[in-house]
């Protein structure tokens, strides 16, 4: 919400002497988060000024564009008195207007010097400014164009446009509808500074009678209260006073037209949403109603919506005029022909206005006060107004009679203990202040002992049980003055076992070199190509989500792969050499029971309803992931470098397996997104926990990553699920070691994870370790075969081995080899 500052000072009594930082921090200090400060001509320097167009010549050009060759004067400002000679491309304007003219030697908002250039054949002395040239907003299209009495040619055009004003953006929570007005604003500045604050929502308004405009409510829950007036006779060409578009702009917000500009300038003024219809368009009584299902609308944004039964629309004779709250229709908008205006200041349920918004993905300033709840008693006072502005600046008659139907919502009262604030918050706050601060926010209290009995203020929704009354007595009083007290640490019972085992795998990559990143968990249809995934993928059947971010990305990820290889990607391509990149995150496999149920949010579900949600919800396991990318080692002098590759992914799994206490079976495997025979299947007890190996080089090019680049995937949950809480330490002999090589000879097809298992099973309890050194094929061992050498280690824990033990050993290792494996030793 952008607040200039003249128009706070307006409604409240502000000292002198308090500059607009001071303002901001005291209003930051009640709750209103200071976004920024902005003084829209602090980035303007040089002659800025008011001229008028004398003449204007349309020039074709070979490229399809037209430019206009304009005279404009701007009385001495130029230090000649003549006209000055200006080429602009927008034609939104004509001879007679007064513009906003930047002369030489100017510099414009982004260092933009201006000065006499040579374009299109004519020497263009300055610029005619539009507003995102000026920094006061981002319309491009057209310039501006200043009301007929604004200045005079030659004169400052800084106070004409506001540009000495200065501005505060205030980021509104959503529970503090009230702020999004200036009303709202200055009223928590009278509650900052105690002074008095004179609320532009005092007026006295007509009362109701049946000459009003007919007004019929059909769905009074989802609107309580709707108020209309009548403007005759008015002029759809009178001008938006420069007053009145000024602060509209400083707000953030364009002008368009009087009619239009006057709606929003009460909406910002008072926070009360307002739309105007064309009366002699409208055919005959207004109705609120529900939409019927399918029932068309088109909107002032040029979109034809289909709407739903849970859309609250506004009819006439002829179907719906406008989407209750949100936006109007485009039938009946107001138009440079309109003379009979409808007034429309009405009350609506906030959850609907919420609803609306999202089903419709429509978002307007009207909406966004709606929806976060609106003071009930503005309807009425908002219509009055309007109208008032309406035939002062544009003619016409108010006609008589006024319209309201329904009756406001009754704030809840709220029962408080007098010293709850004091208990809660650990300040010393006395009952009195208590009374004083509430009623300070607007609330009425009532005092019964110690008990009090508070009815908050009609623009306070939000305000709904005693812990809102301590927010609001506590920001009143200062969030500084709460005492800095520690709280003594409660008994509890530590870590959970899952916590302490996925801090022993993030420990165990971190010092494996790994970096932790997050990444978001969606993915769609071209993600799962770029990994190649057939179209019978198990992990292309996915959770779709009802409202995504992207609609490029629409279903929850069956697959951590997808951000880890962008991010990596990422990183590459901004100078990384190399990069080693792990994340733990959920991933979502489909229930396949139907979509969840949507209750309401009135009551709690019952046991029966919660049961129906929780069968819906997928089954959610954690996963682990790597990438291994670029170069693990870097090449220096002490020699060459090394890059990542499957052994590295390989050689991660087996130790963070090992730092688990679990054993680890490895065969090779065929599995998207890895290259055939280059992938490595995880199982423990015969059940698979993931993959790991090279990328298939198609991968690596569609995440743009080095071939042989190499990831991991795993089934944390699982892998946990068999975790041994401590893990013994070896057995340390102080026996010698007995060596023993065997190389042995099996079908090319056989895997070394086979043969190693074998050879483990024969060499029985003496066998300290086994490691592959080495792997031949060649004339030597004939074709489809290979030879596998091993290093087995043998040792005893209590004597020393000799060579008859250490040969038996490796003998019946070699023999179960040749049992399972076919094996022959070399």
């Amino acid at each position: 919400m952008k607040t200039p500052v003249s128009w706070i000072r307006e409604y409240v009594d502000l000292p002198a002497d308090v500059t607009t930082e001071q303002l901001a921090a005291r209003l930051t200090a009640l709750g209103l988060k200071l976004e920024a400060i902005e003084k829209p001509g602090d980035q303007i320097t040089g002659p800025l000024v008011v001229g008028r167009v004398l003449t204007m010549e349309p020039e074709p050009q070979k490229n399809g564009k037209t430019i206009n060759w304009c005279t404009v004067d701007v009385a001495d400002a130029n230090g000649t008195g003549e006209p000055q000679g200006i080429v602009c491309g927008a034609h939104n304007f004509a001879p007679g207007d007064l513009v906003v003219v930047v002369l030489p030697g100017a510099v414009l908002p982004g260092d933009f010097h201006i000065a006499a250039r040579k374009t299109y054949g004519h020497v263009s002395a300055g610029m005619i400014c539009s507003a995102a040239e000026l920094g006061l907003g981002e319309d491009h299209d057209g310039i501006i164009v200043l009301p007929a009495d604004a200045a005079s040619p030659g004169d400052d055009a800084f106070a004409v446009l506001g540009l000495t004003e200065e501005v505060i953006e205030f980021e509104i929570n959503p529970d503090r509808a009230y702020a999004l007005s200036l009303r709202g604003i200055a009223r928590e500045a009278s509650l900052a500074y105690a002074v008095p604050f004179h609320d532009p929502a005092e007026r006295q308004v007509p009362e109701p009678d049946a000459d009003g405009y007919p007004v019929i409510i059909d769905d009074p829950s989802g609107c309580p209260v709707f108020a209309a007036r009548r403007v005759t006779g008015f002029d759809p060409t009178a001008p938006t006073p420069g007053w009145m578009a000024r602060r509209i702009q400083l707000a953030g917000m364009r002008p368009i037209s009087l009619g239009v500009d006057v709606t929003n300038y009460v909406m910002l003024e008072l926070g009360q949403p307002i739309h105007g219809y064309d009366g002699d368009k409208l055919d005959g009584a207004i109705y609120v109603r529900r939409a019927t299902e399918g029932e068309q609308l088109t909107t002032l944004d040029g979109a034809r919506r289909t709407l739903s039964v849970e859309d609250l629309v506004i009819v006439d004779g002829s179907g719906p005029v406008g989407l209750a709250g949100v936006m109007g229709g485009a039938t009946t908008e107001l138009s440079e022909t309109t003379t009979h205006v409808v007034i429309e200041a009405a009350h609506w349920d906030a959850v609907s206005m919420f609803r609306t918004g999202k089903r419709h993905k429509l978002s307007s300033e009207a909406g966004k006060r709606n929806e976060r709840g609106v003071d009930p008693q503005l309807p009425a006072i908002a219509a009055d107004r309007v109208a008032e502005l309406l035939t002062t600046y544009g003619g016409g008659t108010v006609e008589p009679g006024a319209t309201l139907v329904g009756i406001a919502p009754t704030p809840p009262t709220i029962e408080i203990d007098a010293d709850l604030p004091a208990r809660i918050t650990g300040m010393p706050i006395e009952a009195a202040t208590t009374v004083a601060h509430l009623e300070a926010v607007g609330c009425v209290v009532e005092a019964t002992g110690d008990r009090l009995t508070v009815t908050p203020a009609t623009w306070r929704p939000d305000v709904t049980d005693p812990y809102d009354l301590v927010e609001e007595v506590a920001r009143v009083v200062g969030y500084d003055q709460v005492p800095s007290i520690l709280p003594r640490e409660a008994a509890g019972r530590g870590l959970t076992r899952e916590q302490r085992l996925r801090r022993r795998v993030g420990r165990l990559l971190a010092g494996a070199g790994c970096v932790e990143v997050v990444s978001f968990p969606f993915v769609g249809e071209a993600t799962f190509d770029a990994l190649g995934l057939p179209a019978d993928d198990p992990l292309r059947h996915t959770v779709r989500i009802a409202n995504p971010i992207s609609s490029e990305e629409p279903s929850y990820t069956t697959t951590l792969l997808p951000g880890l290889l962008k991010a990596a990607s990422r990183n590459l391509g901004r100078g990384a050499s190399g990069v080693a990149l792990f994340e733990t995150g959920t991933v979502a496999f489909p229930a396949d029971r139907g979509a969840a149920p949507i209750y309401g949010v009135d009551w709690r579900p019952t046991d029966d309803e919660l049961a129906k949600l929780f069968e819906a919800i997928p089954h959610q396991p954690l996963f682990l992931a790597l990438v291994l990318a670029g170069e693990s080692e870097r090449a220096g002098w002490w020699g060459s470098g090394r890059e990542s590759g499957w052994a590295d992914a390989i050689g991660l799994v087996r130790r963070l397996a090992a730092e688990l206490g679990v054993q680890l079976d490895v065969r090779s495997a065929a599995r998207a997104p890895w290259h055939p025979g280059r992938c490595a299947r995880f199982e423990v007890d015969g059940v698979e926990l993931g993959h790991a190996g090279e990328l298939h080089p198609s991968v690596c090019k569609a995440f743009g990553l080095p071939v042989r680049s190499a990831a991991v995937e795993v089934d944390l949950d699982f892998l946990m699920r068999r975790a041994v809480d401590v893990v013994p330490g070896p057995e340390l002999s102080t026996y010698p070691l007995a060596k023993e090589d065997v190389a042995l000879v099996v079908d090319a097809t056989a895997t070394v994870a086979d043969v190693e298992d074998a050879l483990r099973h024969g060499a029985g309890e003496l066998l300290e370790s086994i490691r592959l050194f080495d792997v031949y094929t060649g004339d030597q061992i004939g074709a489809g075969k290979k030879s596998l050498a091993f290093a087995l280690r043998f040792r005893a824990t209590d004597r020393t081995l000799t060579e008859q033990e250490t040969s038996a050993a490796r003998d019946a290792a070699v023999t179960a080899a040749a049992e399972r494996c076919g094996a022959v030793q070399r």
